[in-house]
């Protein structure tokens, strides 16, 4: 489109724009309108030197139209342009309409359809709520509840299907017919079972997916308990867990832990699409206690056996564990002169009381061999274990114990034996651990504990050649999530 005008017109307009500027004192346009305006004059000064004056009256009516109130006009672009700069939106030209004007029309580009993705028609899918059975959801896609019995017996293992978790998705493939030919669900991150029509009814199969296995890691410090600092560090109960376990021999997880203690814990995770499945072990790992930091790595030796141990190679396993409870509150403290809480007088102590909820687990302090696992006067439901010739350890007042742990068997170090009950002279849920050397009772918590061996020298240098990169590389990650957090 092109715009043609006369002299007269144009010195009209100017005109009438200038009369309508010098006829009010003060003014009243603020200066950009001003500016705008001699922009307008400005164009048609040009187009007045390029354009004959033969199609005048052909385009007088739009100029007319376009410039009857230049103020009106100039005042709602300037209004225009204050919105969008509030909300920092582009603003367009306030001669935008005048510019383009003398352009060819342009064709505007369409926007790509948006393309839905569509379920096959005989796809449905439900969720499984409470109260559902394999028969309701069956109903629920249009299938009869009584066909259940036929798919079900069709395969041993199609059964798994009647063992529904709230929440879990079942999806159905049906014929056109309406019949089912395959029904598929998803149990876990790994796993997912399906059933598929073939001639005999319906095969089951199971689909396994294999894990990417890569390190991870996690720092965390202790401002409250350390469960609840380890979770909101990102660690797994589990692993959380684990970790007690490795450190346990060295520190008391019932009384020694400090608001300000630190750990860093490198551990194998395992992925599936990018997306974390599950855990494996603890690979290495740094604990801070009270001002002494300790340090872990799992080695498995030549013959397959892993332990863990400190970065120079020395056992963390020692011949017993410091707290056969975890995450315990010790209750009562060795004392050859506290007052029994129920028969009212003085009373040598001669263990340590760890007060924890009703079953509870309790673990075995050390292997060695099942003396007792029974009933014994006021310590009620007792284990005696002997370890070697030296040392004895005893666990009162329990529940129960615990499945194949007998008088005369043999356990392991770690090994569940029972679980915290009140039986006995018991006033709440705890457990009495006694430490006894060559016979003698000896505080538990201030016993220093025998060392298992250290790293065989024959696999040093191989076991230094695993634990200095772990060592390093917590090193390097707690260096670099420390300095982010200081941005």
């Amino acid at each position: 489109m092109s715009f043609i005008f006369s002299n007269s017109s144009f010195f009209k307009v100017k005109k009438s724009l200038m009369t309508k500027e010098s006829s009010k004192a003060p003014p009243l346009y603020p200066k950009t309108h001003l500016l705008a305006a001699s922009g307008i004059a400005a164009l048609l000064s040009l187009a007045l030197l390029v354009f004959p004056s033969s199609d005048v009256e052909a385009k007088k009516t739009t100029l007319s139209l376009e410039l009857e109130s230049p103020a009106e006009q100039l005042s709602q672009e300037q209004d225009a342009a204050d919105a969008a700069q509030a909300t920092n939106e582009p603003v367009a030209s306030p001669f935008a309409h005048i510019e383009n004007a003398t352009e060819e029309p342009q064709e505007t580009a369409q926007a790509a359809p948006v393309v839905e993705e569509k379920k096959a028609p005989n796809h449905r899918e439900v969720i499984v709520s409470k109260g559902d059975t394999l028969s309701t959801l069956f109903e629920k896609v249009g299938l009869p509840a009584a066909s259940v019995h036929e798919i079900l017996a069709s395969d041993k293992q199609a059964k798994q299907f009647s063992q529904l978790k709230h929440g879990q998705k079942l999806e159905f493939e049906l014929s056109p017919e309406g019949q089912l030919t395959n029904l598929h669900s998803k149990i876990s991150d790994l796993e997912s079972i399906t059933l598929t029509k073939n001639d005999k009814g319906y095969a089951f199969n199971r689909i396994t997916a294999k894990p990417t296995v890569r390190s991870a890691y996690v720092h965390g410090v202790i401002n409250s308990s350390l469960s609840q600092s380890a979770a909101r560090a990102g660690l797994s109960h589990s692993l959380t867990m684990d970790m007690a376990s490795v450190f346990g021999y060295d520190v008391d997880f019932a009384q020694d832990i400090r608001q300000g203690d630190e750990f860093d814990v490198i551990y194998e995770q395992k992925v599936v699409n990018g997306k974390a499945v599950g855990n494996g072990p603890i690979l290495s790992a740094r604990f801070t206690n009270r001002g002494k930091t300790y340090t872990a790595v799992r080695y498995i030796n030549k013959q397959g056996n892993s332990s863990y141990y400190t970065a120079d190679g020395n056992s963390m396993r020692k011949a017993f564990i410091r707290t056969p409870v975890d995450f315990a509150r010790i209750s009562s403290k060795f004392s050859m002169g506290r007052k029994h809480p129920i028969l009212n007088k003085i009373r040598a102590h001669k263990g340590v009381d760890y007060a924890a909820p009703r079953g509870t687990p309790i673990k075995a302090a050390g292997d060695g061999k099942v003396l007792l696992a029974g009933r014994r006067g006021g310590y009620g439901n007792t284990v005696i274990i002997q370890h070697g010739a030296t040392y004895t350890t005893l666990y009162g007042h329990m529940q129960g114990f615990a499945k194949g742990v007998k008088t005369g068997g043999t356990v392991k170090q770690g090994q569940v034996i029972g679980f915290i009950g009140t039986t006995g002279l018991s006033t709440g849920p705890h457990l009495h651990y006694e430490f006894q050397v060559n016979g003698v009772h000896v505080d538990p918590l201030g016993q220093k504990l025998p060392m298992a061996d250290p790293i065989a020298k024959a696999e040093r240098s191989r076991f230094l050649a695993q634990s200095q990169p772990l060592m390093a590389r917590m090193d390097q990650e707690k260096a670099t999530l420390l300095a982010s957090s200081k941005r």
